[in-house]
């Protein structure tokens, strides 16, 4: 989780880089955020997108003065806090009010009443628990599979995954790609590529994380990001949708077979800010309040 403040104009627009969770955005800032899902919809205000929302790099988010929660769900715990499984995203965003109706604006309205990110945090944690608790889970062996392609950081085998199960290959894509709207090998690429390009950001040359991300190759990371972002890994490392995110959040699911639900976070940091890259209208200023597990 994680609270943002976005102070000047993003005129060119934020590139939305993808990532292995459903992001939940709970935005009550002056002005409402605007997101280009790329296919020529635009979405304005509180909103969740499946993983892997971004792929292409056709998607693009601006603003001025808003303040928003994020939260990054787990696949294994998102369809019972959402309402829907992941699948049904279909890897693309949802405005927030199509799924919980009138319960999405007071949300905003409470979050807009709080002086304090400590407070808006204890909110949206209690919320979470409280849409979280009594509902069905993910069936067990897809949520199984997804822990081991997390905690393996994208380098396990399906045919190693269906072995475990005791699964055939084809129960094992239609039973994840129904829950989670993918097949597995492309959410252990998505995985896989979540690790490296955050290596990247932190510093590390493109050769030393593909090496570490069990990439053939530099040229192969290179065609990955491409894939997933539509730019080169040069130009990624710079994007201010990684910058801001320089921890590379954790994504609460434990490894192994266990599906007990995240735990509850640490207590609250002390705010960092972060320059966003100058646009023709000025730099936004992203300040990013906390993050926790």
């Amino acid at each position: 989780m994680a609270g943002f403040r976005v102070r000047g104009p993003v005129v060119a627009g934020l590139r939305v880089v993808p990532h292995p969770a459903v992001m939940l955005i709970l935005e009550f800032g002056e002005s409402a955020p605007t997101m280009d899902d790329g296919t020529g919809r635009r979405h304005r205000g509180s909103l969740v997108a499946g993983p892997g929302f971004g792929s292409g790099g056709a998607v693009r988010a601006w603003g001025e003065q808003v303040e928003c929660v994020q939260v990054r769900l787990s696949p294994v715990v998102a369809g019972a806090v959402l309402g829907v499984r992941p699948a049904e995203l279909a890897g693309a965003a949802v405005p927030l009010d199509d799924l919980w109706g009138r319960e999405a604006a007071r949300l905003r309205e409470r979050l807009s009443e709080m002086t304090s990110w400590h407070d808006r945090f204890a909110f949206t944690d209690a919320l979470l628990a409280r849409r979280l608790e009594g509902r069905p889970r993910m069936d067990p062996g897809v949520a199984w599979a997804w822990n081991r392609i997390v905690a393996g950081r994208g380098l396990v085998r399906v045919d190693h995954l269906t072995a475990e199960l005791g699964w055939s290959r084809k129960r094992l894509w239609s039973r994840f790609h129904a829950h989670i709207g993918m097949a597995p090998k492309r959410a252990a690429t998505l995985v896989r590529f979540d690790h490296a390009v955050h290596r990247m950001v932190a510093g590390e040359g493109a050769a030393l994380a593909a090496a570490a991300g069990g990439y053939c190759d530099q040229s192969h990371l290179h065609r990955d990001v491409k894939a997933f972002t539509g730019a080169t890994p040069a130009t990624v490392v710079d994007e201010p949708f990684l910058r801001v995110d320089d921890r590379a959040w954790p994504t609460g699911v434990p490894a192994g077979p266990s599906l007990t639900p995240p735990a509850a976070p640490p207590p609250a940091a002390p705010a960092r800010s972060h320059e966003g890259r100058g646009t023709p209208g000025g730099p936004a200023r992203i300040d990013r309040c906390r993050v926790t597990g």
